[in-house]
């Protein structure tokens, strides 16, 4: 299984799976579909919109291994 890290894009890992769009919602990464979504890793994404990085990491594979 994936594991998803800061550095990973943000598009990979929603290409990864679609069931982790809510997270990045409800972190307040609300742009999914913008072009820096294909761009910007996690990391560079969550200080841009002053989110936790290392907690959205965390939810993500949370949900992940809960498959």
């Amino acid at each position: 299984m994936a594991k998803v890290t800061k550095d990973m894009i943000i598009s990979d890992v929603l290409d990864l799976d679609r069931g982790t769009t809510p997270i990045f919602l409800s972190s307040g990464m609300h742009c999914l579909g913008c072009p820096s979504a294909s761009g910007e890793s996690i990391e560079d994404a969550c200080a841009i919109h002053g989110i936790d990085a290392d907690k959205l990491v965390e939810e993500l594979n949370k949900y992940l291994e809960s498959k």
